[in-house]
């Protein structure tokens, strides 16, 4: 890493490596955001600002696609957080809401593993996006989604159970 592409206030990051995960890291918060590409440029550029201004300092314990990837799940939460706070004090004010429902775009291919993996349980589904869609390994999802290394090969294991037998039951079944 040249000195000049260091961020000033995160001096282990580099623009370069940001910019070689960039395509990445979108996929994810595309994924946090339901498919909703503008709160993704948002939750990203939030990501961004926090590397920028120190606010998340990458120590190198962990890969930076990593710890990229933890700043944007943190973030999604937060933001689904304070939302559905709102939500409850717009319920208990008695104020109708209009419902503003964005589809998520799904993949054209392999409609019936997309569904199937759609249905499955929320941290399930996620180590299996990380792990299969995002190129991490185990262990580097875990840490993403913020639980210890067994609890992630957990959700792996019983997702890949629970997948192995919908897809045989609608017949898109895989070998072992």
């Amino acid at each position: 890493m040249r000195e000049s592409d260091a961020l000033d206030k995160n001096p282990h990051v580099s623009r370069s490596a940001l910019e070689a995960i960039h395509g990445q890291v979108y996929g994810w918060a595309l994924s946090r955001s339901h498919y909703d590409r503008a709160v993704a440029e948002d939750l990203m550029q939030q990501a961004y600002v926090e590397l920028l201004t120190g606010k998340a300092r990458f120590d190198n314990k962990s890969s930076l696609k990593t710890f990229v990837f933890s700043i944007v799940q943190n973030l999604a939460r937060s933001r689904y957080r304070r939302i559905a706070s709102r939500l409850r004090l717009v319920r208990a004010a008695g104020i109708s809401t209009v419902d503003d429902i964005v589809q998520p775009v799904e993949p054209n291919e392999n409609a019936a593993v997309w569904q199937a993996v759609q249905e499955l349980p929320e941290r399930q589904r996620d180590i299996v996006e990380l792990v299969f869609c995002r190129d991490m390994t185990i262990e580097a999802a875990a840490g993403v989604m913020g639980v210890t290394v067994g609890t992630g090969r957990a959700h792996y294991d019983r997702a890949k159970k629970t997948l192995k037998i919908k897809l045989k039951n609608i017949g898109a079944g895989f070998d072992d």
